[in-house]
C-alpha cells in the first residue's frame, strides 16, 4: 500500500470516528428526560439507533483490522482510552439525568453507548498516541531563538519581575472592582468566629469549651490571619481596609507564585510558545484574579502545594546528590508545615508524596527522614496537644463521612420501603430518618450531613455502618450510583458547577458589627463577573478551567512517565493524585476551590512533563 493510500485511510478513520461519536452524541439529545421513550414503536429515531449499531459494528472492524496492522498501540494508553470513554458516557448520562440511564436504561441506549464507547475509545487512543509521537519527535519540546526584543525581555531575561508587572496590570481591574475582597460564606463565618460571635461551625461539633468559639471545622491558622487582618483594620475604622490587606497578601502571594513558575519553567528549558500560553493563561483566564481576591482557605493552600511540587521534582531530579543543606531542609520542613496547617487534609498529601524520595534516593534517606518527621511532629502537635490545650473544639467527623451518608440518604430515597423499623432507628440516631429523602441532593452532601446526630458516639456509628454494610449488599447498584453522582464532574469535562466567588455577601453585615460592602463599581463588577461565569462555556477555550480535563491530563501525564519508563518521576505527580482522592471523598461534585490546587498546578506540571520526556530522549541518543 502506497504513502498517498495510507494517508487516505487515515484520514478516513479520523472523519469515520468524528462522525459516529458526533452522530452518537446528537442521537442521546432526544428523549433524554425519559430514554424508555427510544424503545416506543412510534419513535422517528429507532431506525437510525439501530443504524448507528450497525455502523459502530462497522467501523469498528474497518478500524481495528487496519489500525493494529500500522501501528500498535501501548497497552497503557489503551486504558487511558477505556477510562476517558467510560468518564465521558457516565459523565453525560449523570450531568442529564443524575443516574445512568441513559447508559443502561434499556437495550437500546445500552448499544448506542457501546457505539458511543468504541467511538471515543478510537479516538482518544489516537489522540493520545499523537501527542506522545509529537513530543517524542521534539515538535512539542523544540525552542526556536527569540528575535523579539520584548519577548526576550519577558520570559528570557526576566521572566519573575516582568510575570508579577504583567499579572498586576492584568488583574487590576479585579483588586478595584471587588475592593476590599470577595467574601463567600466560609471566610465570613471565620471573621465571625475570630470575633467571638454565633456562627454554625458551633452546631456541628460539641464545644470544648462554651467560651472559646473557634473551633477546627476551618484551619485554625487561616480563620487567626483572616480574622487578625479585620481586626487591624478596626484598629484603623474601617472593616474594609483589614479584609483588603488579607485580599492583597494572598493576591501578592499567588502573582509571585505564578511568577516563579514562569521561571522555573524557564530553568527547564520549556519550549517559549508554552511559557507565552502559560502567561497568559495567568493573566486572562478569570479564575486566576478571582480566587486571588476570594477569601477562602483553598487559595493560600494551593500557593504552598504547588511551589510544593516544584521543590518535590527538584529533590527527584538532583536525587543521590548532597542537595539537602540546612537552609533547604529548614524550607521544606516550613512548607510541608504550612500544607498540613492551611487545610486539614493537607498531612494526607505530604504523607502521600514525600516519603517515596526515601526509596530512590539512597544517599540522603536520614535527611529524608529527618524533613519529613518534622512538619508531621509538629502538626500533630499542633492539633493534638496545643489546639485541645487551648480548648479549640476539632472538626467533626461528618466531614470524613460523605460517601457512605450519600449512599444512605439515594438507597432510603429509592428503597425506604426494604428497610426495617430497626434499621431506620439506627439511621435516625445519625442522620434524622423522616426527612432524609427530601434533604438528599445527588450532587452535594451538606444537606445531609449536616443533620448529623453530633452526640451520637461509637456504638451509634458502629451500629449505623451494620445497616449500611446490609444495604450495601443488597443494592449495590444504589451505592455506586451515589458515589458516582457526587463525583463523576472531577473525571467528566463537561460539568460545569461552581467556578467563581463574586456575589456580595451579607453574613457580616447582618450581624450589625462590621462594615463590609463592595465599592461603587457595580457596572465593572457586573462585567467582570459575566465574564467569569462565562468563560467556561467558552469553545476550546473554557477547557482550561474544566476540572475533568484538568484531571484527565493528570492521568495522561502518568501514562507518558510509564511509557517511558522514567518511574521515579512519577512521585511529582502525587500531590495532585492526593487531591483528586480529597475531591472524591468531598461533600460536592465539581467543586472548583477542592481542586484549585492541581488545576492552577496544570501548566507546571506539564512543563515538567516535557521536560522529563526531553530528558528520557537524551538518554537513548
Amino acid at each position: 500500500m502506497n504513502l498517498k493510500k495510507i494517508k487516505n485511510y487515515k484520514i478516513f478513520q479520523i472523519v469515520c470516528l468524528l462522525s459516529i461519536t458526533i452522530f452518537t452524541i446528537i442521537s442521546l439529545t432526544f428523549n433524554l428526560t425519559d430514554p424508555n421513550n427510544i424503545i416506543n414503536i412510534n419513535n422517528p429515531f429507532k431506525v437510525e439507533t439501530l443504524t448507528l449499531f450497525i455502523m459502530g459494528i462497522f467501523l469498528y472492524k474497518y478500524y481495528s483490522s487496519f489500525y493494529f496492522k500500522n501501528k500498535k498501540s501501548n497497552y497503557i494508553f489503551k486504558i487511558l482510552s477505556v477510562f476517558f470513554s467510560l468518564f465521558m458516557i457516565f459523565g453525560n448520562s449523570y450531568n442529564t439525568l443524575n443516574n445512568w440511564n441513559l447508559i443502561f436504561g434499556n437495550i437500546q441506549v445500552f448499544l448506542i453507548s457501546c457505539v458511543m464507547f468504541i467511538g471515543y475509545y478510537f479516538l482518544f487512543n489516537r489522540g493520545i498516541n499523537l501527542i506522545f509521537d509529537l513530543i517524542c519527535t521534539n515538535k512539542f519540546i523544540r525552542n526556536k531563538a527569540q528575535n523579539n526584543k520584548i519577548l526576550n525581555f519577558i520570559f528570557i531575561k526576566h521572566p519573575f519581575i516582568s510575570t508579577i508587572i504583567i499579572l498586576i496590570i492584568c488583574w487590576l481591574p479585579y483588586i478595584v472592582a471587588f475592593y476590599p475582597g470577595i467574601l463567600s460564606p466560609d471566610p465570613s463565618n471565620q471573621i465571625k468566629q475570630f470575633f467571638g460571635l454565633d456562627m454554625q461551625y458551633r452546631e456541628y461539633v460539641i464545644m470544648l469549651d462554651e467560651n472559646v468559639n473557634i473551633t477546627n471545622h476551618h484551619p485554625v491558622i487561616h480563620t487567626l490571619i483572616l480574622g487578625g487582618c479585620v481586626w487591624i483594620g478596626k484598629l484603623f475604622g474601617s472593616d474594609n481596609l483589614g479584609i483588603f490587606i488579607y485580599s492583597i497578601i494572598q493576591t501578592i502571594m499567588l502573582i509571585s507564585l505564578l511568577a516563579y513558575t514562569i521561571y522555573y519553567m524557564k530553568k527547564l528549558n520549556t519550549p517559549i510558545w508554552f511559557r507565552k500560553m502559560t502567561l497568559l493563561i495567568y493573566a486572562f483566564v478569570p479564575v486566576f484574579p478571582f480566587y486571588a481576591m476570594s477569601a477562602v482557605k483553598d487559595v493560600m493552600f494551593s500557593i504552598f502545594v504547588i511551589f510544593y511540587i516544584i521543590q518535590l521534582f527538584d529533590l527527584i531530579r538532583n536525587s543521590n546528590r548532597n542537595i539537602y543543606s540546612n537552609k533547604k531542609i529548614l524550607m521544606l520542613v516550613i512548607l510541608m508545615l504550612l500544607i498540613t496547617l492551611f487545610r486539614n487534609n493537607g498531612i494526607y498529601l505530604i504523607l502521600m508524596s514525600f516519603p517515596f524520595l526515601f526509596i530512590i534516593d539512597k544517599k540522603n534517606r536520614l535527611k529524608i527522614l529527618i524533613t519529613l518527621f518534622c512538619p508531621v511532629i509538629l502538626y500533630y502537635s499542633f492539633t493534638n496537644i496545643l489546639l485541645p490545650t487551648l480548648k479549640v473544639t476539632p472538626g467533626s467527623i461528618r466531614e470524613m463521612l460523605s460517601i457512605p451518608f450519600q449512599q444512605t440518604a439515594r438507597y432510603v430515597k429509592e428503597y425506604d420501603s426494604e428497610i426495617t423499623d430497626e434499621e431506620r432507628k439506627i439511621i435516625d440516631k445519625i442522620l434524622g430518618y423522616d426527612d432524609l429523602a427530601s434533604r438528599y441532593k445527588p450532587e452535594i452532601s451538606d444537606p445531609v450531613k449536616n443533620n448529623f446526630n453530633k452526640y451520637s458516639n461509637k456504638d451509634d456509628l458502629n451500629r449505623y455502618f451494620k445497616v449500611w454494610f446490609k444495604g450495601l449488599i443488597k443494592h449495590p447498584n444504589v451505592y455506586m450510583e451515589a458515589t458516582i453522582n457526587n463525583t463523576y464532574g472531577y473525571f467528566y469535562p463537561d460539568a460545569k458547577n461552581w467556578y467563581i466567588y463574586y456575589k456580595y455577601d451579607k453574613r457580616l453585615e447582618d450581624t450589625g458589627k462590621f462594615n463590609y460592602h463592595y465599592n461603587s463599581l457595580k457596572p465593572l463588577r457586573d462585567i467582570l463577573s459575566g465574564y467569569g461565569k462565562i468563560f467556561p462555556y467558552i469553545p476550546i477555550l473554557g477547557i482550561i478551567v474544566s476540572i475533568g480535563f484538568c484531571t484527565w491530563i493528570c492521568m495522561i501525564t502518568f501514562g507518558f512517565i510509564l511509557k517511558i519508563k522514567e518511574y521515579k518521576y512519577l512521585i511529582y505527580l502525587t500531590p495532585v493524585i492526593s487531591l483528586v482522592l480529597v475531591c472524591i471523598a468531598s461533600p460536592v461534585n465539581t467543586y472548583f476551590r477542592y481542586a484549585l490546587g492541581y488545576v492552577f498546578a496544570m501548566p507546571m506540571i506539564i512543563s515538567i512533563l516535557l521536560y522529563i520526556m526531553d530528558e528520557n530522549k537524551e538518554k537513548k541518543e
